[in-house]
C-alpha cells in the first residue's frame, strides 16, 4: 500500500504495467534458453551455447554506450528502441534456421537485454524523485519475478499441449510482450530536477565517473553484494548435490520460494523499510549483513550435515533469510545509484554501476566451483566475508555520498555533503 504524503509519478502505472509484460516474456525463454533456441532455429546445442556465449559479451561491452545514448536522447527514448529491438529479435527468431542469420539476430537482440538493465535504471530516476525512486524500486522488483514466474508456467503449460514446436509461438507471444510493453512505456512523462547551481562545467563523459571516487566506491560495494545474488542461482544448486548430496528437487523448492517472497512480500517489505526513514546507505547495508548471516547458516549447515527432513527445514529458512536480505537491500540500492548519479550523466554513471553486476555474474560460475572442489562450505566463507565488506564499505562511504542520495526524504538538518566530493 502506498504511504500517506507518497504521489505517484506520472504514468507510473503504465511503467510498471508494461515491466511486468515483459518480465513474463522473459521468463518464457529465460530458465529454457538453450533449448529454447535450439528448437526455434533447428541449431544444435554446441552451435547456441556459443553464439549465446560470444553475443553476451559482446553485450557487455555495449553497455558503456548505451549509458552514453541515455545521457544524449534520454532514457526514455532509448528504453523504446530497446523494446523495438528485442520485439523484432523475437520476432525473427523462428525464421533464423543458419547460423549468420541467428548470430545476427542474437547479436542485436543481446545488445538490447544487457542494455536493458541500465537504461530502466535511468528511466526510474527519469520519472521519480525522493522516495517515488524507493518505492519503484520496490514494485519492479516485484513485477519482475513475478512475471517471470507467470511466463515460466506459462511456456510449460504451452510445452504440455503443442510440445517442443511450442517454443514457436512462445517467440513470438514474446516478440508481443516487448511490443506491448514499449507501447506501456511511452505514455510514461520523464520529469526533470529543477538545476542546481552550477559553479562551471563539470569533466564530460566517463571521465566524470572516473573523477567521483564516493561513486566508484559504491560501485565496488555492490560487486561484492552482487556475488551474493549469483549464489542462488549459481552455487545453491551445486552445493545440494555435492556436497549436501540433497536431492535436486529442493533446488527448484528454493527457487519456487525466494519467487514468492520477491513477488508476494517485497512491495511491504521495501515499504516498511521506507517509512521507518532508514537512510538508503544503512538499509542497503542491512541487507547485505542478512546475505552474510544465510552464508554464515549455510556453512554451519554443511558442517553439521543433519538427516533429509532437517536439511529441508535450515535450507528453506535460510532462502527465507537470503529473500528477506535481497528484498532490504534491493531497493535502497538501486535508488542510491540512481541518486548519486548525476542527472546530466546518469545514463554514464548507472552504466558503470550495472558492469558490478555483470562482472558478479560472469565471475561466479568459475569462483564458485573453483572454491567448492577444496571444500563446500569454502565458497560461503569467501561470500559471507564480501557481504560483510560490502555493508562495511557502504557505512563507510554514507559521508561522502550526496545527501539526495543517502537520504529518501531528507530531514530539515540533513548534512549537506558536497555532491560527489572526493573520499
Amino acid at each position: 500500500m502506498k504511504a500517506v504524503g507518497e504521489v505517484r509519478v506520472a504514468g507510473e502505472r503504465s511503467l510498471l504495467l508494461g515491466i511486468g509484460i515483459s518480465s513474463v516474456g522473459i521468463g518464457m525463454y529465460v530458465p529454457f534458453s538453450l533449448v529454447f533456441f535450439h528448437h526455434v532455429t533447428g541449431l544444435s546445442f554446441t552451435l547456441v551455447g556459443l553464439v549465446m556465449t560470444v553475443t553476451g559479451v559482446a553485450g557487455l561491452a555495449f553497455m558503456p554506450l548505451a549509458g552514453t545514448a541515455v545521457d544524449r536522447f534520454g532514457a526514455k527514448s532509448v528504453n523504446l528502441v530497446l523494446y523495438g529491438v528485442r520485439a523484432l529479435g523475437f520476432a525473427l527468431y523462428p525464421l533464423a534456421g543458419s547460423l549468420p542469420a541467428f548470430a545476427a539476430v542474437a547479436l542485436v537482440t543481446a545488445l538490447a537485454d544487457r542494455s536493458f538493465g541500465v537504461v530502466q535504471q535511468s528511466l526510474i530516476g527519469e520519472v521519480a524523485h525522493g522516495v517515488a525512486r524507493d518505492r519503484l524500486q520496490a514494485s519492479t522488483r516485484a513485477l519482475q519475478n513475478a512475471g517471470m514466474g507467470a511466463g515460466a508456467l506459462l511456456v510449460s503449460g504451452v510445452l504440455a499441449l503443442w510440445g517442443t514446436g511450442g517454443f514457436t509461438y512462445t517467440a513470438w507471444a514474446n516478440s508481443l510482450a516487448f511490443a506491448l510493453a514499449g507501447l506501456l512505456v511511452s505514455r510514461v512523462r520523464p520529469v526533470r530536477a529543477a538545476a542546481a547551481g552550477s559553479t562551471g562545467p563539470a569533466p564530460a563523459g566517463y571521465r566524470m565517473v572516473l573523477r567521483d571516487r564516493p561513486f566508484l566506491g559504491l560501485t565496488a560495494a555492490n560487486f561484492l553484494t552482487a556475488l551474493g545474488y549469483s549464489a542462488l542461482s549459481v552455487l545453491f544448486p551445486l552445493y545440494l548435490s555435492t556436497w549436501l548430496s540433497a536431492p535436486d528437487s529442493l533446488t527448484g523448492a528454493a527457487f519456487t520460494v525466494n519467487t514468492v517472497l520477491c513477488a508476494g512480500v517485497g512491495v511491504l517489505i521495501a515499504g516498511r523499510v521506507r517509512r521507518s526513514g532508514a537512510r538508503r546507505t544503512r538499509s542497503a547495508a542491512l541487507g547485505a549483513l542478512l546475505f552474510a548471516a544465510a552464508f554464515v547458516g549455510q556453512i554451519v549447515l554443511g558442517t553439521l550435515r543433519p538427516g533429509q527432513g532437517a536439511t529441508l527445514v535450515a535450507l528453506l529458512v535460510i532462502v527465507v533469510v537470503y529473500t528477506v536480505g535481497e528484498l532490504v537491500h534491493s531497493p535502497s540500492g538501486g535508488a542510491l545509484s540512481v541518486s548519486a548519479a548525476p542527472e546530466a550523466v546518469r545514463g554514464r554513471y548507472l552504466a558503470t554501476y550495472q558492469l558490478s553486476y555483470s562482472l558478479a555474474g560472469a565471475l561466479a560460475p568459475s569462483l564458485f566451483t573453483a572454491l567448492l572442489s577444496v571444500d563446500g562450505r569454502l565458497p560461503w566463507a569467501v561470500l559471507t566475508v564480501t557481504a560483510l565488506g560490502a555493508a562495511l564499505a557502504l557505512l563507510r562511504l554514507e559521508r561522502h555520498l550526496p545527501a539526495e542520495a543517502v537520504y529518501a526524504r531528507p530531514p530539515a538538518a540533513a548534512p549537506r555533503t558536497p555532491a560527489h566530493a572526493a573520499a
